[in-house]
């Protein structure tokens, strides 16, 4: 389905994500895989997270945030992918709880969640505010040695399986693909040093899902091999929200 601007459906789950190139892209190529309906609502960073509206829904003021068909509202990254991981339990992107895979799935989300996209903290504060020149060279300093130990760990958790968790892509893999992605705004790293994240990258980047929400996120033509149901505007959608609350 192509990408349109739609009013929102009742019991169809809003997935309200940021850019630009903002964490939540991992949620949508996750809806993808999921194949279940859904819908998005954009969310243009910073200036819409820290408006009244938008953290009526999450007070943090952060993206992503999942709307469930039911209307109960699923912030961070973490929770929303194991909310659709759940209920897309026998697409094999995720397991069902109390199992061994379940564990080394959240094991390995969870290594994505801190040591991975926190390694990137420092230098995005030095991207988004102003800062004088010495703090700056120090806080550069200080994150290109977390980014690349975080890639040093991870292309060696990754080894020669041709996925993180092993033949099959998971939730961890559609994290991984929103944030390795950061690289080309801090070059601190090249990821050809890490061969084995590479070949994933290039992988995913050839996925169609992952396709998808490059379209998506870049406004271009896009089309849905999952239950995309076209976008909703942030004002219509939070709008939405709050008359089913």
């Amino acid at each position: 389905m192509s990408a349109a601007k739609t009013a929102p459906t009742a019991a169809v789950p809003i997935l309200f994500y940021g850019v630009p190139s903002g964490c939540s892209f991992g949620s949508l190529v996750a809806l993808e895989w999921a194949g279940q309906p859904y819908r998005l609502a954009r969310v243009e960073m910073p200036e819409q997270i820290h408006t009244t509206a938008f953290k009526s829904l999450n007070p943090v003021g952060e993206t992503p945030v999942l709307v469930s068909a039911q209307g109960d509202v699923v912030t961070e990254s973490m929770a929303i992918l194991n909310h659709i991981g759940a209920r897309a339990i026998e697409r094999g992107i995720a397991f069902a709880q109390g199992t061994p895979q379940f564990d080394e799935l959240n094991r390995m989300l969870a290594f994505l969640n801190t040591t991975f996209f926190g390694s990137f903290s420092s230098l995005w504060h030095v991207l988004e505010h102003e800062v004088d020149e010495a703090s700056r060279e120090a806080l550069v300093e200080y994150g290109r040695g977390r980014v690349v130990q975080a890639h040093a760990k991870l292309e060696a958790m990754l080894g020669d399986k041709r996925w993180l968790l092993g033949d099959r892509p998971t939730l961890a893999d559609a994290y991984f693909a929103g944030i390795a992605r950061w690289t080309k705004y801090h070059s601190v790293v090249d990821r050809r040093d890490y061969p084995n994240l590479q070949r994933l990258f290039d992988q995913l980047e050839a996925d169609p899902a992952v396709i998808f929400a490059h379209a998506i996120e870049q406004q271009r033509p896009a089309v849905s091999a999952g239950g995309f149901q076209g976008e909703v505007a942030l004002e219509e959608a939070i709008a939405d929200y709050r008359l089913a609350a």
